[in-house]
């Protein structure tokens, strides 16, 4: 039984994007000439008033705005938008509030009217300073629009900034690895992610895959020694690719993470919510398509909706939580999942027995095997699931990296 409800959050789905990236499965459609603004504004915040009878009298403690690529959206739409939520919603007084940017796409004198709007931490995909790289990933800008990117949103005020930049991509060596990620700390971001390209399913990359791809060593070898250039220059590993400056870790995908709640709205979000009173936790899923989300929100958008069994919850809570560099508290489980701790056991005592997970009743924490191979420590968890059935990865499989 739940005797409380976990934090909660909102993810705001924009789905569009000047040119589709070869290695992207996320739910993003090219833009038309025109993109629908003021008609997706209003399908959202349809949406939320359709969501809001489950969250009644809840705060709202971080808000992520992901894509696609929503600063295509003007600062005008992003400004309505936030009027309408503030109606809506009851912010926390410190509430985190994050746009991913594309350099290439962004019109950067859009960055004062976001700022101005409330959005109070930036996610530029910069990806690489090599522009021969940044050709083969299917990218829209150069490395000096990425810095220029970065500088103007400095200029617009923006003090809590975050870079996405890969590791082994085609042909790279391991100089010219740490060449992008000394570009990246020299801009002086307060966040950095930090993540190896990775061949998808259902991408252009999938059927036609790059050239010359690092093996397995050398991808390790490009990892170990970006994460140790991260550490020298004051960036603390919290999570699998997050690295951040003391106090600057992004509370949206904290939140994930310590399997929180968050509300998903846009074509195709996904949400988790805990019903505390009902014991019980749900899932929904919207329509992904934009134009039949368009159609739908505030009617019937949502596509699926699924309560999480002892199982669900279970497995899910550590896929989550295992991510986390320095562990988490045991009450965690028994707080956010509403179980009790001896669910657990089987998968615990399996993974302590095999070298990957420290456990003393309290914390629970990978160790370095464990962290270096979190695929195996977490499907530990998934052969102990009761029901063996296939968990929903989908939202918690695709956290964000930034």
């Amino acid at each position: 039984m739940f005797s409380s409800v976990p934090p909660l959050g909102l993810y705001i789905h924009l789905p569009w994007c000047e040119r589709k990236c070869p290695y992207c499965d996320f739910n993003s459609y090219l833009a038309d000439a025109t993109i629908p603004e003021q008609a997706y504004v209003d399908a959202l915040l349809n949406d939320l008033e359709q969501d809001l009878p489950l969250v009644w009298g809840r705060r709202i403690d971080s808000i992520f705005i992901g894509g696609g690529t929503p600063s295509l959206f003007s600062a005008a739409a992003i400004d309505r938008l936030f009027s309408g939520l503030r109606a809506l919603l009851n912010f926390a007084p410190a509430i985190e509030v994050t746009l991913e940017s594309n350099p290439g796409s962004a019109d950067t004198e859009n960055y004062a009217g976001y700022r101005a709007a409330g959005v109070n931490r930036l996610s530029l995909g910069i990806q690489s300073f090599d522009d021969r790289q940044l050709k083969n990933l299917g990218r829209v800008h150069d490395a000096a629009q990425a810095k220029q990117a970065f500088a103007s949103a400095r200029a617009a005020g923006f003090d809590n900034i975050n870079l996405d930049l890969m590791f082994a991509l085609p042909a790279q060596s391991l100089a010219a690895a740490d060449a992008d990620l000394v570009q990246a700390i020299a801009l002086g971001p307060e966040h950095i992610s930090y993540y190896q390209l990775t061949i998808e399913p259902n991408t252009l990359f999938h059927s036609q895959p790059p050239q010359h791809l690092p093996d397995n060593d050398a991808c390790a070898e490009q990892q170990s020694s970006g994460q140790a250039l991260l550490a020298r220059q004051g960036y603390r590993q919290y999570e699998v690719s997050a690295y951040c400056r003391e106090g600057r870790e992004s509370e949206h995908n904290l939140n994930y993470w310590n399997f929180g709640d968050y509300l998903g709205i846009g074509a195709g979000a996904h949400g988790k919510i805990t019903l505390a009173g009902e014991n019980r936790v749900i899932r929904r899923i919207r329509q992904r398509q934009p134009r039949a989300y368009l159609e739908q929100a505030g009617r019937d958008s949502i596509v699926n909706q699924t309560e999480l069994d002892s199982a669900d919850l279970c497995f899910e809570f550590m896929l989550n939580a295992l991510r986390l560099r320095e562990g988490f508290d045991s009450n965690l489980f028994h707080e956010n999942t509403g179980l009790a701790l001896n669910q657990l056991l089987p998968g615990l005592e399996a993974a302590r027995s095999k070298g990957l997970l420290e456990f003393d009743g309290r914390k629970i924490k990978p160790t370095g095997l464990g962290f270096s191979h979190l695929n195996d420590l977490q499907a530990l968890f998934l052969e102990f699931e009761p029901a063996k059935k296939k968990p929903f990865f989908e939202s918690a499989g695709k956290i964000m990296h930034n």
